[in-house]
């Protein structure tokens, strides 16, 4: 069994981040629901590779730490998502495993747009967001040296 919060007495806890104030009523439900979403959308990212696992994570800790704390940590201390998250909360860093597969993945989608015959305007407005994308996930930091 867990203790109350939640978590096994032998798990290592990261880094604790700052805490933001929880929001109260019609609030916190949103911010619960983002995180869901953002969550259920990462979970999706797993098996689907065209869908980004990472930023929505990230995304869910944000909305989880405005509206729950305990499910913030929950994804903090996660072993698929916690370090990536922390990660990002430290050192603004993104992996360079994980840096070549969203590039792939962005490089995958747009060709296969292209072999599927989408107009010549969709190709070039994925080129100029996907193009956006990848210099932002290319430039950022690998993160510390292991």
């Amino acid at each position: 069994l867990l203790p109350p919060d939640g978590f096994p007495p032998d798990a290592v806890s990261p880094k604790p981040l700052p805490t933001a104030a929880t929001a109260k009523g019609a609030w916190r439900l949103l911010w619960l629901l983002v995180g869901w979403g953002a969550v259920i959308l990462g979970m999706i990212g797993i098996v689907l590779p065209v869908l980004p696992t990472t930023p929505f994570m990230i995304l869910a800790v944000c909305a989880f730490g405005k509206s729950s704390p305990r499910l913030a940590q929950w994804l903090r201390t996660h072993p698929r998502f916690g370090p990536m998250i922390q990660d990002w909360h430290d050192h603004r860093a993104i992996r360079p495993r994980h840096k070549r597969m969203a590039l792939g993945m962005m490089a995958a989608v747009w060709l296969v747009s292209l072999v599927a015959g989408a107009p010549v305007w969709v190709l070039g407005v994925q080129a100029v967001c996907r193009g956006g994308a990848g210099v932002f996930i290319a430039t950022r930091s690998n993160g510390p040296a292991s």
